[in-house]
């Protein structure tokens, strides 16, 4: 679920146009929209209501308590609301911590009416359901509703009546009132639930003798509904928060973003701070930001933002020089410092990704010099040498590069000058095992996030001998799975087989160790379990249309123990997931995720990507079970708390990322009490964040005596409560909607219930450390003999991208490389190509003579394709083509057979006559001689002659192309001699003339020769091999692709030839 903010007009727009109900509701769509722009008188004539009627004018800004700050103006005629507003549009007002300009107004009809007339109603979604909210007294003086407010909560797939709501929320309403207000209210939670908002507040809703009236409206929409939503939403616009302006960079990343299955978020702060930050991962984004703002940097940071997921180079290209295009702007007299930072990766390539940085440092290199630019790097992952390699060797700029050596935020300290620079050693140039391959495949595998499911609510998720079925074609993570199971020594594999609804049963092939194996794929799920009863995990990669449909699916199996789903980024929560949970719970599931990579049991199971590519798990030790477990929201920020308990502990026992969402399937009190009920947990590390009140519940379990374990814990979102304006973090729950809800606040209530909690992110590793050491010293954890796990062998792709090997290729090829995100002809990318304008020419002369040629020479091509495109039905290439269409062939097949014809003989003279003609003209020979010398070796000379044309009856095409040589060509000698070599051969017979293949083979030569792209050796070549008769090729397969349409449009039948068209010559004793 992604909760945004929708205007009041929006709001009111939806509810007046799609609620469905008997109650009159008034003043529907009665309002005018003001903006600096607005024209006043035009106005009156779109709305001449605004003429007669008395009025409310108020901003349209997602502020708060607007009539508390006296930004309403009530009872006014036009004059009234014109004065109003010259006092308050485009004034600046300050609202709590925010500043911001009045710049947007709704004027909507005054209702008169009494204080007894005005009521409160909210409905808001959580885990369980959705709550309805009533006052009876509603308006500016509403006061504390969570304290005042009557509430009914409408379970999932429950339907809501109207005797609930008079029942529960009406009570203190008038008897005459209640018809209507219940009438309203039920009809009014049917257009949420339709809908799909996750906030819905009108404050005052009022209620006379004429209906209703909704004066003020609050809402949020569940965004990423959209595809459901879409035909009734429209294109709807997100307002940002008071405060905080929309500037179009932002706007361009969010159309990024929408148009990629990676996350790319951009929101400004303060476009003339000297921090920029550009940070991977939700998770590891908002702890960036904390550790900025906990280091004094709160009013200096410029941005928030993150880009995950797995994006493309080009992706990462875009998003980086929106960055520094923003920030090389201003200067700052202390110089600016550009954090690139992140957690340890999953799946995504690091060195993909950072190409893409280092692209856009390239192109921004002057910019970034002139504002004293500095770059602090750290990141860890796939491939994450590689890339601090291209990282560090980017020349010019000042650039401090580190590895998962370092602790996550340390850079930070250096880049505020809190902590010294340390010399760095030299990085490793590769790795030691398997890394995430930039293919089609990785790039797939970052358009989904985990969803995990438990049938059983049991102490342990995972065992030695699970068994599991993946949904999706997820074959990198399915082999980083069996790679996982290999070093923890099992005996099997945990995939018994995968379902792809798209593809019919068959076998996919995978790595166990050194050997190859085979798993079953199967179109449906009904059939791989059934096959497959010794399965008790599902894990999911379903998209977010299918992800809800796979999920109930999975969960109607009750052999399925564990059940592990994945979704895209998230699943509408206003219902789908609503329904999810309802289902999970009736059965005894838990549920992990959405918006999460998943989890791992180091010696047993690992979901997915969980723990990122083999060097990691290595490297944190995740082969064997330690003694502490934890429990994070973010995914990324799981695997930076493998690293960190890896080196400050004797690492891992079990590892749970539930997820970023607001309500996720399960929580973390779900999964500390079974931790607190496992034995070989002696530990828990809890990483929490801004938004929602679950970790309350653990301070509940550590007073109550329910959680005796040490609990080291930290939320994250620290610097949420000193912006001035509300930020969005990366993940959808991250957002606090009370105080209660700060990670400030969550913090110090988890300190002062007994838990662990460092003073920052920072501290986090220190404190693990003490804690273990403590529990290592008083004989709670008894460390463990290291045992070395099995090797793995590396991956053939992943050593040769790393450069550990090199192989002869099986291909050469310099004309082309689609490799990259732009498809490259011959240097040239395909971007230039149209913005050249080089025409299909140009294109050819690309791809053929690997040139960029003359504008003459690529239209010399261009006419050359058109005059030899046809030359009617009678030729043998057509009449083969069509001979095939009426066959009943295809179009391959029959433009086959037709330029199968073309040789010497037909339309592959070009060459031979180059070369002819070439050869003559090289020898000095004169045009009398040549013709003699062909004569007595009683050879023909090819380019000349004609069956139907001659010098009386010339052919035009050879006219216009002879007429454009003569023009456009620098020089022409080659087809002046074929000129004089035809007055000798028409003098003899008319129709031997210089014909079409002729002129165009000489002129070639000419062309080559002369345009000053080749040298003579070069020109040669070509015609040697064959380029000149690709000319006539392509030009008549337009032709032969013509007649074939041609056939099958006036649907001839099978072709028979007349016998009376055969000369049937047949021996003599034979004959009739």
């Amino acid at each position: 679920m992604s909760a945004k903010a929708i205007s009041e007009q929006t709001g009111k727009e939806f509810l007046h146009k799609y609620i469905c109900t008997s109650a009159a509701v008034q003043n529907r769509f009665s309002y005018a929209r003001v903006t600096p722009e607005t024209d006043l008188d035009r106005l009156t004539q779109e709305h001449p209501w605004l003429l007669t009627q008395r009025l409310v004018v108020k901003p349209d800004q997602l502020i708060k308590r607007r009539g508390k700050l006296g930004l309403v103006g009530t009872n006014l005629d036009l004059q009234g609301v014109k004065e109003w507003l010259k006092n308050n549009l485009m004034k600046e007002t300050t609202v709590g911590k925010a500043k911001g300009v009045l710049k947007n107004f709704l004027i909507e009809p005054f209702v008169p009416h009494t204080q007894e007339e005005e009521f409160y109603v909210c409905i808001y979604a959580t885990r369980e359901g959705d709550y309805i909210l009533f006052h009876h007294e509603g308006g500016v003086d509403v006061g504390d509703v969570d304290a005042k407010a009557q509430r009914l909560m409408v379970a999932v797939n429950d339907t809501l009546n109207e005797d609930q709501v008079k029942e529960h929320l009406l009570t203190h309403v008038a008897d005459d009132k209640k018809e209507i207000l219940s009438t309203f209210i039920k009809s009014l939670f049917n257009f949420y639930e339709d809908l799909y908002f996750t906030y819905l507040e009108i404050n005052p809703l009022v209620v006379t003798q004429d209906g209703v009236y909704v004066l003020d409206v609050a809402a949020k929409i569940d965004a990423t509904a959209d595809y459901l939503c879409k035909a009734k939403w429209g294109d709807v616009n997100f307002p940002p928060p008071f405060g905080r302006e929309a500037y179009p960079e932002e706007a361009y990343i969010a159309d990024l973003d929408s148009k990629s299955g990676a996350s790319l978020k951009l929101t400004l702060l303060n476009p003339c701070g000297r921090i920029w930050t550009m940070v991977a991962g939700g998770g590891a984004s908002v702890v960036y930001s904390d550790t900025i703002c906990d280091l004094g940097g709160v009013n200096e940071l410029a941005n928030y933002g993150e880009y995950s997921g797995a994006p493309s180079e080009q992706q990462t290209y875009d998003y980086a020089k929106t960055i520094l295009s923003l920030m090389t702007r201003e200067k700052h007299p202390d110089g600016k410092v550009l954090i690139i930072g992140g957690s340890i990766a999953n799946f995504t390539n690091v060195a993909a990704t950072f190409k893409g940085i280092v692209r856009a440092i390239k192109d921004y290199q002057g910019p970034l010099k002139e504002h004293e630019v500095t770059i602090f790097v750290r990141r860890g992952g796939p491939n994450y040498q590689e890339g601090l390699r291209v990282m560090g060797e980017t020349t010019g700029i000042p650039i401090h590069v580190f590895g998962t050596e370092t602790h996550m935020t340390a850079i930070v300290g250096m880049a505020l000058g809190h902590r010294p620079i340390p010399n760095q050693p030299p990085m490793d140039a590769h790795t030691a095992n398997f890394l995430l391959n930039a293919s089609s495949s990785a790039k797939y595998l970052c358009f989904f996030v985990s969803v995990f499911l438990l049938l059983a609510k049991a102490t342990t998720l995972f065992r030695q001998n699970t068994k599991s079925i993946v949904w999706g074609m997820q074959t990198r993570a399915v082999q980083g799975m069996l790679d996982f199971d290999y070093v923890c020594s099992r005996e099997e594999p945990s995939v018994a087989a995968m379902v792809y609804p798209f593809t019919g049963d068959h076998k996919q092939k995978f790595y166990w160790g050194h050997k190859e194996i085979l798993l079953p794929v199967y179109k449906n799920m009904a059939d791989a379990m059934k096959k497959h009863q010794e399965v008790d995990v599902l894990i999911s990669f379903a998209s977010l249309r299918s992800a809800f449909d796979s999920t109930m699916e999975a969960m109607q199996y009750p052999q399925v123990d564990n059940e592990t789903g994945v979704v895209f980024k998230d699943v509408p929560f206003s219902e789908l997931l609503q329904k999810i949970i309802k289902v999970a719970d009736e059965k005894g599931v838990t549920i992990i995720g959405p918006a999460t990579v998943g989890g791992i049991k180091p010696g047993c199971f690992k979901i997915g990507n969980t723990g990122g590519m083999l060097d990691n798990i290595l490297a944190s030790k995740l082969y064997r079970p330690g003694s502490v477990a934890y429990v994070s929201r973010s995914g990324g920020m799981s695997n930076e708390l493998n690293n960190i308990i890896s080196r400050t502990t004797d690492g891992v026992y079990e590892g749970v990322a539930i997820g970023g969402d607001r309500y996720p399937g399960s929580t973390f009190m779900d999964h500390v009490l079974r931790y607190q009920d496992t034995p070989g947990i002696k530990m828990i590390v809890v990483l929490g964040e801004v938004g929602g009140t679950e970790e309350y519940k653990i301070c509940q379990g550590i007073t109550e005596g329910r959680i005796t374990k040490p609990v080291v814990c930290w939320c994250i979102g620290t610097c949420a409560t000193m912006f001035a304006s509300e930020v969005q973090f990366g993940h959808a729950g991250a957002c606090a909607n009370e105080a209660s809800e700060t990670a400030v606040a969550k913090n110090q209530a988890l300190r002062d219930a007994g838990a662990y909690v460092p003073k920052s992110f920072d501290e986090l590793g220190d404190v693990i450390r003490t804690v273990y050491e403590d529990l290592v010293a008083n004989g709670t954890i008894v460390p463990a003999e290291e045992v070395p796990p099995p090797t793995v062998p590396m991956d053939y792709s992943w050593a040769r991208e790393l450069g550990l090997i090199r192989k002869p290729a099986s291909f050469m090829t310099s004309i082309c490389d689609e490799r990259g995100q732009e498809l490259i002809y011959a240097g040239m990318s395909i971007t230039e190509v149209f913005k050249e304008e080089i025409g299909l020419g140009g294109v050819l002369g690309l791809l053929w003579f690997q040139r960029r040629l003359p504008r003459y020479a690529s239209q010399f091509i261009e006419m050359c394709l058109m005059v030899t495109a046809d030359h009617g039905p009678a030729v043998s290439g057509a009449h083969n083509t069509i001979v095939c269409a009426r066959a009943g062939k295809d179009l391959v097949s029959s433009l086959t057979s037709g330029l199968l014809t073309i040789g010497d003989r037909f339309g592959g003279a070009l060459d031979a006559a180059a070369k002819q003609f070439s050869k003559a003209f090289d020898s000095s020979m004169l045009p009398m001689e040549f013709v003699n010398k062909m004569k007595k070796d009683g050879k023909l000379i090819m380019g000349i002659g004609h069956r139907v044309k001659s010098i009386n009856n010339p052919d035009m095409r050879v006219q216009i192309l002879k007429d454009f040589v003569k023009q456009h060509f620098p020089s022409c000698h080659l087809l002046d001699y074929a000129l004089d070599v035809e007055k000798i051969t028409t003098s003899k017979k008319p129709n031997l003339i210089l014909n079409v293949d002729g002129l165009i083979g000489v002129a070639f030569v000419d062309l080559l020769r002369t345009c000053g792209g080749f040298t003579r050796d070069e020109a040669d070549e070509f015609v040697e091999i064959g380029a000149l008769n690709g000319i006539f090729v392509l030009g008549r397969s337009m032709g032969f692709i013509g007649h074939y349409l041609d056939q099958k449009r006036l649907k001839q039948g099978l072709y028979r030839h007349p016998w009376d068209d055969i000369s049937y010559v047949l021996p003599e004793h034979m004959s009739m």
